[in-house]
């Protein structure tokens, strides 16, 4: 079939795909849904530096309060996808019964709710320097696994020496294993140290750990949302995001199944919003941000994309007789290579304003840096060069 220069896709202007954009991003955000934890401890156990640790935000100062019962507020963060139930200043005794209280009727309320308005894990926080672990909180923990939710034991702010644990601190995460408490994922204490002693020098350990088995109690519905929410394993946001391309990628083959004129991409462009707006939610960058990046996607689309594929078709009408391409023949396979491109050129985009500091990435995604970054990637990449590759292939 030939090819039909007479059914161009007119361009998108840059106003039309951020509009477009900013929908597909609200879309993607929503359907990551929330990771809800509770974590609970005495005052002083560490829950913030924890907190912040696995997740990168004080989401108790940053996030929305709302009393849920007594000692119980839940937090939810304003990216939408975490939320926290905290007892700030928990302490054992009168105060736990009356939260276990209004827990059974939250979790009897929320047991006909959508997943992503329950109750995911609980992290029971326990000081490795207290040495104590009392029976009201042996009781606690028992009431809150008989509600039917996971709980996981944290010992928090362990001392370590040339990468051994204090040795007193593993006989007290053992005596706290022999009393046979129901703690998910297998029965053990989870030991941690979440920041830097500035006096010893002890570093930071147990957090991977402490996030694998988090995974391992989660509902598979709000894995999507914990991915988005952590930022301690960039290894599972790449995971998922290569899991957003590969389906972009299989949409654009169907969409150059039908030819395209070789060096516009506006056909493509509606495939790479939903794909770059999945891949943004995916690493969680804030989506409060939104109108930012709308504007720097729509810039990204409607110039990268666009230079991608003309950039694309300059090295290969090096190996064309004549300089003319026959489009035809690899519309769909080119489509796909460029597909791909584009969104691994803007997963790197996402991970460099991951890497940097909240109040410098907010003013990059504001900025043209951002398609200077993507055009940086989609040049130096292999990406770009495999377009031409794949292409070269077809035309031989």
């Amino acid at each position: 079939m030939a090819s039909d220069s007479s059914a161009k896709v007119p361009d998108l202007d840059q106003a039309q795909v951020e509009t477009m954009f900013e929908q597909k991003l609200a879309e993607a955000f929503a359907a990551l849904g929330t990771f809800n934890l509770a974590v609970f401890g005495k005052t002083g156990v560490g829950k913030s530096t924890l907190v912040n640790a696995i997740f990168g935000r004080d989401v108790a100062r940053t996030g929305v309060g709302q009393s849920v019962t007594k000692g119980l507020i839940y937090y939810r963060h304003p990216d939408g996808f975490l939320g926290l139930y905290d007892s700030e200043g928990f302490e054992t005794g009168t105060s736990g019964n009356a939260i276990l209280e209004g827990l059974r009727k939250l979790v009897s309320d929320h047991g006909q709710r959508a997943i992503a308005e329950r109750i995911h894990a609980i992290w029971y926080l326990v000081r490795w320097a207290d040495r104590r672990f009392e029976q009201a909180q042996e009781g606690f923990v028992r009431a809150l696994h008989n509600l039917g939710l996971p709980v996981m034991i944290v010992m928090t702010q362990v001392p370590t020496r040339d990468g051994q644990v204090h040795p007193e601190a593993l006989e007290f995460a053992t005596y706290i294993e022999s009393l046979g408490l129901p703690l998910a994922p297998d029965g053990r204490v989870v030991i941690t140290n979440a920041l830097v002693d500035a006096f010893t020098s002890s570093p930071v350990f147990g957090l991977q750990k402490l996030l694998d088995d988090t995974y391992g109690v989660v509902p598979v519905a709000a894995e999507r949302a914990l991915t988005a929410a952590q930022v301690l394993d960039l290894g599972r946001k790449k995971k998922a995001v290569a899991g957003i391309i590969n389906q972009a990628v299989a949409l654009a083959a169907g969409i150059g199944a039908t030819p395209i004129p070789f060096a516009d991409a506006a056909l493509l462009v509606p495939n790479q919003v939903t794909m770059i707006a999945r891949i943004t939610a995916a690493y969680g960058l804030p989506p409060s941000k939104t109108r930012a990046l709308a504007i720097a996607g729509s810039v990204v689309l409607t110039g990268g994309a666009t230079m991608a594929g003309r950039y694309a078709v300059t090295s290969l009408l090096k190996f064309v007789p004549g300089g003319a391409i026959a489009g035809s023949a690899i519309s769909a396979t080119v489509a796909s290579a460029l597909t791909k491109a584009v969104g691994m050129a803007w997963a790197r985009v996402c991970e460099y304003a991951m890497g940097l500091t909240p109040k410098r990435r907010d003013a990059f995604l504001a900025s043209s840096e951002v398609t200077e970054k993507f055009v940086g990637f989609l040049k130096a990449g292999n990406s770009t060069s495999g377009i031409v590759k794949v292409a070269k292939r077809a035309l031989t």
